[in-house]
């Protein structure tokens, strides 16, 4: 479980509510169903006007790394690739068929198929970046409706706060009511901009950090069934993964 994540969000929500009892405010001045369902509504109905659908299902979905990462390091795959290298070396490349149908990893599953089918080393190593890259492009498109998401809320804040106005001009002969409801208006334009910022941006950018350290775990897990192809000794292999591994931090 990533707590940074949850103790971000809560700093972040923590520091504004703080700031506002600070100036002499209370939590019920920020809070406003109608400016909430306005952001939060109008947010949501032009994202999923904009993306195809399995691009809208790809991204939300992608929301359970926030807390719950996946489990894919360096350290790991190279521990993998070092036991399967071991492997191949004792019983020959056909030994490495059991573990293919017991790996619950795709890309491994479908590299070591490829591996005991006989693929030559480039042509294996072709067919898994090929992979690798489709999986890189779809899931960094998902990962962007969230920036999206984050251009449209202030946007939509400001009508919220525009539409509390003019119910508030609608309303001048009654002044008791003038001050309040200008600041009501104004919970718009918060909700639109803490959205964006304390969110929907920062969830943007860290699932795109997730997404590189797991496709470049992805691409020292191919480098590792390429030299297991190639017949490398397994020494040899950790050798030149270690250095690899390097390179990509």
């Amino acid at each position: 479980m990533d707590f940074l994540s949850i103790l971000g969000v809560c700093i972040a929500f923590a520091a504004i509510i703080t700031g506002n009892f600070l100036e002499g405010g209370d939590l019920d001045s920020l809070v406003n169903a109608p400016a909430a369902l306005v952001v939060f509504g109008g947010t949501l109905g032009a994202i999923i006007l904009q993306t195809p659908f399995s691009v809208l299902l790809r991204g939300f979905s992608l929301l359970s790394w926030m807390i719950f990462p996946p489990r894919v390091s360096n350290d790991n795959q190279l521990k993998k690739i070092l036991s399967l290298s071991r492997t191949a070396r004792k019983d020959g490349l056909l030994g490495l068929e059991n573990q293919a149908e017991r790996e619950k990893d795709r890309l491994l599953r479908k590299g070591l198929h490829l591996l005991t089918d006989g693929y030559e080393p480039e042509r294996l190593r072709h067919r898994m970046e090929e992979y690798i890259v489709g999986l890189e492009q779809r899931d960094s498109r998902a990962a962007g409706i969230f920036d999206h998401m984050g251009g449209y809320a202030p946007t939509i804040g400001i009508i919220g706060a525009v539409m509390g106005l003019i119910h508030v001009m609608g309303n001048l002969d009654e002044p008791d009511m003038v001050g309040a409801g200008i600041a009501t208006a104004f919970v718009a334009t918060i909700y639109g901009v803490g959205l964006a910022n304390l969110v929907l941006y920062p969830i943007a950018g860290k699932l795109r950090e997730l997404i590189r350290d797991y496709i470049s775990a992805q691409f020292l897990l191919v480098e590792g069934l390429v030299a297991i192809a190639e017949g490398e000794h397994p020494k040899v292999i950790e050798s030149r993964l270690k250095s690899l591994a390097g390179i990509m931090k």
